[in-house]
């Protein structure tokens, strides 16, 4: 028995617990931890519902709508858009895509660790650390995903939309976003010892991607360097599928360099992520 717990603790394994190494499948990992995440949401999602769906809804009538009056819709200058509100409402949904992840994906992390220590908890379980990156992760995304489609649906009567079909592919890009998001900032949040760490991270990440990542204006009005600088951030990446679906100027070799950069960091973010925590959780 004890070698068996021994095996099982090895340093960077992702099946540490008290239950034999791979016995749960990762969905079971993650159905196992279910009604924890319901009482959670239960409990939570009244403190939600002005930042995840008032507030940036009251963004896009004071940004797209009123400004956007003064603001002269030409296609060629707006990516395709045919007005400033049919520019900007793509981008600021992807842009809260990333916002909800990062504030999900932050001082949660470290106070199931450091404060509340629940991620220790559910390890002494036949848990594995995979299985508490997975649910995590999985109800992080569920966030996103609601919030966003909350927000697709009640702007689509404004006429923003090209197509029927591309608010939905719209949509998926924005949880896509949300995915990248949420993995890499869960590996930086398993880290730290310190929440001081996190004012870095709005103040030196969150709000120049949101600035300079095309949502609010094209890059092209940066400069050349600065626009392959800007080029270069995952925010972009989702910002431009986000709108060239909801417009319907679709390059589609563009659409998939978009989806592989995503997709990319998603995976790499969750690899980090497990890593970082199993070490983190190390006793």
């Amino acid at each position: 028995m004890e070698s068996e717990v021994a095996t099982d603790a090895t340093p960077g394994s992702t099946s540490r617990g008290p239950g034999p190494a791979g016995a749960l499948s990762a969905w079971e990992g993650m159905a196992r931890q279910y009604d924890y995440w319901l009482t959670v949401l239960k409990r939570t999602w009244r403190g939600g519902v002005v930042s995840s769906f008032l507030t940036p809804l009251l963004y896009v009538v004071a940004m797209g709508v009123l400004l956007g009056g003064f603001i002269e819709g030409d296609p060629d200058k707006l990516e395709g858009a045919t007005s400033y509100l049919a520019f900007v409402v793509p981008g600021l949904v992807a842009s809260h895509a990333m916002t909800i992840a990062v504030s999900e994906s932050t001082y949660p992390v470290m106070g199931a660790i450091k404060w509340h220590k629940t991620f220790y908890a559910q390890l002494a379980t036949p848990l594995a650390v995979r299985d508490l990156v997975n649910a995590f992760i999985g109800f992080v995304m569920f966030r996103v995903a609601s919030a966003c489609a909350v927000f697709m649906l009640v702007i689509a009567p404004f006429g923003v939309f090209a197509t029927w079909w591309g608010p939905i592919l719209a949509w998926l890009s924005q949880v896509l976003v949300g995915f990248a998001f949420a993995t890499l900032v869960f590996a930086y949040s398993a880290r730290l010892r310190s929440e001081e760490g996190f004012g870095v991270l709005f103040r030196l990440g969150v709000i120049p991607l949101t600035l300079f990542s095309g949502a609010f204006f094209p890059i092209g009005n940066l400069g050349p360097v600065l626009e392959w600088l800007a080029r270069l951030t995952p925010l972009w990446h989702g910002v431009s599928l986000s709108r060239m679906f909801c417009v319907g100027q679709v390059d589609w070799s563009l659409a998939l360099l978009h989806v592989v950069v995503l997709a990319t960091l998603t995976v790499v973010g969750w690899f980090l992520a497990v890593r970082n925590l199993d070490r983190r959780l190390e006793v």
